[in-house]
């Protein structure tokens, strides 16, 4: 990689270079703190919450002692008037931006604030096995006022929500997602209707069981396929799916359902896409906001693309196909598993399992949900049943139990008002993918499994800026146009209506 003006900073300001080698310490220790969590969900053994949890709280309060210190407000203050270039400005703008939205948050909610998330994750585990909210409804409320009591030491002018959404989506603004998703209502529903009425049947084919270790070593398989560096990463299985580490070590999850084996490999290909970002990002800026990725929405857009717009394709299965049936000890052609990954299923419960159509109403009930609850319009009783109704109301099924209804996701446990990014990211791969199909002939390469010009072009225009270009025009710079909902429609409309021959 080429040398950068971070590589040295012999000719910075000197503020800047005391800035910058005390952000790097402080995200060292916030890597830390994912490796820690990553043992949590994967290794940890049950019994070991109560000191994890501790641990968890005493690496909050050093990393907030870190991020509040007044000498950060100092250095920031000495660079207001700095001549700088313009990748150090954009240092500079992002410490800012993230030291303003730490200095009055006291030191105590942050150490109360995570212990309380670490403990609820294994509540929320418990609470789902024996599919019982109420076990988890005092934890949620809980996590519920002490995020609004942060959100209204950040900013106490706005609504909570609106805070809680900027911390993983800065500089997009809530609107514009709002106005994603009335595109989608109105497009998708009577796509999906379609289907319903006039779409033709698609194969279901894996109709036995498949034991968890031939399902690893498909999902192994399916890593070495897309090219993931087995020197910076691992596969694991945890409860709820997950990516976590650095460019140095981006460790991926997946779980297993006995009766879906592709569903196993499309969610490894979804993390693997998330680990692609990771590992893409800028080596000599490690540490720094040059080398971290831009926001929760961008990172979807990545692990989304690898799913959809690679791990979805005919091309794919041409190639996958053969590897899938010795796995699994199946003899289906790759029109069958291609049309098969594809289906459409309206009555499916679980969000990570939805197709891609049905799956951004599981993400637009949500944010409703998550939005009433967290701005006083709907009491944590009244979550399970106003759940069941907007599943209805959205997919015409209702869960059975809240194992399958509210409690499905582990989201809450840790956080609000991030379920859009979901979308949002979906919504950016369909345009990213447009603009790579500009330069690259996607599907020759996806079928010949070279993946490497894929990840080039993804890294030069989505991985090696890390944080430069705020949300907007990092978009731009990567498509060459603003956000918009458009190219996924039409995707979705193409794709779907020759699957299922509307």
């Amino acid at each position: 990689m080429a040398s950068t003006d971070t590589d040295t900073e012999s000719d910075a300001p000197d503020p800047y270079v005391d800035l910058l080698d005390h952000t790097k310490k402080l995200a060292h220790l916030n890597d830390a703190n994912g490796v820690v969590y990553w043992d949590l969900q994967v290794m940890m053994p049950e019994g070991g919450m109560p000191a994890r949890s501790k641990q968890l709280s005493a690496l909050s309060s050093v990393t907030h002692d870190l991020q509040t210190d007044p000498v950060v407000g100092e250095h920031l203050d000495a660079l207001d008037a700095a001549d700088l270039t313009d990748e150090r400005a954009a240092v500079v703008r992002e410490l800012r931006r993230s030291y303003e939205r730490a200095v009055d948050v006291p030191g105590h909610l942050v150490e109360e604030l995570s212990e309380t998330q670490a403990n609820a994750q294994q509540t929320w585990q418990g609470a789902k096995a024996d599919s019982d909210f109420e076990a988890f409804a005092p934890t949620l409320e809980s996590l519920r006022d002490l995020h609004r009591d942060r959100a209204e030491h950040i900013d106490g002018t706005q609504s909570p929500y609106v805070t809680m959404y900027e911390d993983g989506a800065p500089y997009l603004p809530l609107e514009t997602v709002e106005d994603i998703f009335d595109t989608l209502r109105e497009e998708l529903v009577p796509l999906i209707a379609d289907i319903r009425e006039h779409g033709d049947d698609l194969p279901d084919p894996f109709d036995g069981t498949y034991p968890d270790d031939d399902q690893m070593a498909l999902c192994e398989a399916t890593l070495d396929t897309l090219g993931y560096d087995r020197s910076r990463g691992r596969l694991d299985t945890a409860p709820h799916p997950f990516m976590v580490g650095t460019q140095f070590d981006a460790r991926v999850t997946t779980r297993f359902d006995e009766s879906d084996p592709l569903g196993a490999v499309m969610s490894t290909t979804h993390e693997y896409g998330h680990a692609s970002y990771q590992l893409g990002l800028r080596q000599d800026a490690y540490g720094t906001p040059l080398g971290m990725s831009r926001s929760s929405g961008v990172h979807e857009s990545q692990s989304r693309f690898w799913e959809n717009h690679v791990g979805r394709t005919r091309p794919f299965w041409e190639s996958f196909a053969p590897t899938v049936n010795e796995h699994l000890g199946t003899d289906l052609d790759a029109e069958t598993m291609y049309q098969s990954v594809n289906r459409i299923y309206p009555d499916n419960l679980i969000r990570v399992e939805a197709d891609e159509l049905t799956y951004h109403f599981h993400i637009i009930l949500r944010s409703e949900i998550d939005r009433a609850f967290v701005e006083g319009d709907v009491d944590v009783e009244e979550i399970p049943d106003l759940w069941n109704e907007k599943m209805e109301e959205y997919l015409g099924v209702t869960p059975p139990n809240d194992a399958t209804g509210c409690l499905q996701d582990i989201h809450w446990s840790s956080g609000f008002a991030s379920f859009q990014n979901y979308t949002v990211g979906s919504v950016l791969a369909a345009q990213l993918n447009a603009a790579i199909r500009e330069d690259l002939d996607v599907d020759a390469l996806v079928r010949e499994g070279e993946f490497d010009p894929i990840r080039e072009w993804m890294g030069e225009r989505v991985h090696e800026p890390g944080c430069r270009y705020e949300t907007p025009e990092l978009v731009e710079h990567a498509t060459g146009e603003p956000l918009t909902a458009d190219y996924f429609v039409e995707y979705a409309k193409e794709k779907f209506g020759d699957l299922y021959g509307l």
